[in-house]
């Protein structure tokens, strides 16, 4: 059981419903996790970029050993809040991006970001870094790469959601593909870096 520094919720459920309802979210946004790991390793592997998933450090504090030859690790921590999700280099630019999956169809909620992301993005923006939220409604089969600009204001402005029609206008939509699934690089190259923003 992998545990966040703060206890962050309230009392533990039991039984098979919450079990089942735990299983459901920490698996939501695996899909389009492993097409952005996918597009990034067709970037890698072509030549046009070096983007990563950022690990967590997590301090492990129980072990079982059920055999000699195995560890199952029983008991961890995150020794730190997480920034985003991925980093890398594109064209001497550097990247910097979270990744969010919903099956809402009216907005993406906010609690999906946390305050200490929020300030990490703005960091980066102050160094001239690229840095902006790939955002996937599954329901839609909508896909937007929305600047950090825009995610940071509505954050400071204490929206609960940012709606859709708000990511269309501010952000940049994306038809995913096969090779690379989550062509984001070609929205970079022409909006951010070649100067089209909206």
């Amino acid at each position: 059981m992998v545990q966040y520094p703060s206890k962050l919720g309230g009392r533990r459920q039991t039984g098979r419903a919450s079990i089942q309802s735990e299983s459901n979210f920490a698996n939501r946004g695996m899909s389009f996790e492993k097409m952005l790991n996918e597009t990034n390793s067709y970037y890698l592997t072509k030549g046009r970029a070096v983007i990563h998933k950022k690990p967590t450090p997590v301090q492990i504090v129980r072990v079982d050993y059920p055999q000699r030859s195995r560890a199952k690790i029983v008991e961890a921590y995150f020794r730190q809040a997480s920034t985003t999700d991925y980093s890398g280099v594109y064209k001497g630019y550097y990247l910097d991006f979270e990744a969010k999956e919903t099956r809402q169809k009216t907005g993406m909620p906010l609690k999906n970001f946390h305050a200490h992301q929020i300030d990490h993005m703005r960091q980066v923006l102050e160094q001239d870094g690229i840095c902006f939220a790939l955002l996937h409604f599954s329901t839609l089969q909508e896909t937007f790469l929305l600047p950090a600009e825009a995610l940071i204001q509505s954050f400071q402005e204490n929206w609960k959601s940012l709606p859709i029609e708000f990511i269309r206008e501010k952000g940049y939509s994306l038809s995913l593909g096969a090779f690379p699934s989550v062509p984001y690089l070609e929205i970079i190259e022409e909006h951010l870096i070649g100067g089209n923003s909206k």
